[in-house]
């Protein structure tokens, strides 16, 4: 049983989960710092360019945007590092035998790491501006799973059928540009017209990023009815996920 091989190479995976925090900023003079850097910088860009010059009138909209922002940039540097995974470790696949959904798993995991690490930024700043920090973050847990589940279902796939076809992780590039502007990230699910409602909701992240914006920006617990069927969706995404990988990675070998 996969679950029982992955608990039996736990210490792998801890040491996977360790090795990509410690990697990510290594030749860099600050080091670890970067993780409570880039989101700060990013939060003044976007501030100042969608308060400024694009004029969104939200009241608080640093705390808004950040609120989005922050849980989009975990989704999106997650998928786009994990669909060339399993490439990237070939040496490691071929030369040691362990279950390699390991890999995505670890990312997701270290990239969850510091998204955590990311929310003091979002913490203090929504003390300096006066946004409450209510009882109701603590639905975020809950919140985080789903996303997690979500994201390992989606990143087996990609993995998997990239080693067989290298395009892909451009093509995924690509595709994780598109599927920003059509998430409600920097702007509210309510600008969207009417007529184009229906297909936002049908995008998983919208009602992720709608319900972290609950608990965070309006202080307001989630809706649980449409959590559920986001945790439905995001079960269903990881058996396709490990469906696809437990059948592509018999010749993964071969083809690294």
């Amino acid at each position: 049983m996969l679950l029982r091989q992955i608990y039996s190479y736990r210490e792998m995976l801890k040491n996977l989960v360790i090795k990509d925090l410690r990697t990510r900023y290594r030749e860099s003079v600050l080091g670890f710092f970067w993780t409570l850097i880039n989101p700060l910088l990013l939060l003044l860009i976007y501030s100042i360019v969608f308060k400024t010059i694009m004029r969104m009138d939200i009241e608080n909209y640093s705390i808004f945007l950040f609120s989005g922002l922050l849980p989009w940039q975990f989704h999106q540097t997650v998928i786009s590092n994990n669909t060339s995974i399993i490439i990237n470790n070939s040496g490691l696949i071929k030369k040691v035998y362990f279950p390699s959904e390991i890999l995505p798993l670890s990312s997701t995991i270290a990239g969850a790491i510091n998204y955590l690490l990311c929310l003091i930024i979002l913490f203090i700043s929504m003390v300096v501006v006066g946004v409450p920090i209510t009882l109701n973050v603590m639905f975020f847990p809950l919140i985080l799973l789903i996303q997690m589940i979500f994201i390992v279902g989606l990143s087996l796939g990609l993995s998997s059928l990239n080693v067989y076809f290298r395009d892909l992780e451009h093509i995924v590039g690509i595709l994780m540009t598109a599927w920003f502007y059509l998430t409600p990230v920097f702007y509210p699910l309510s600008m969207v017209p009417e007529r184009y409602q229906a297909i936002f909701k049908l995008n998983p992240m919208t009602h992720i990023e709608q319900a972290y914006r609950e608990i965070f920006y309006y202080g307001k617990a989630p809706n649980m009815e449409t959590l559920a069927l986001c945790f439905l969706f995001s079960i269903i995404f990881l058996l396709i996920g490990l469906i696809l990988f437990g059948n592509l990675k018999k010749r993964f070998a071969e083809e690294l």
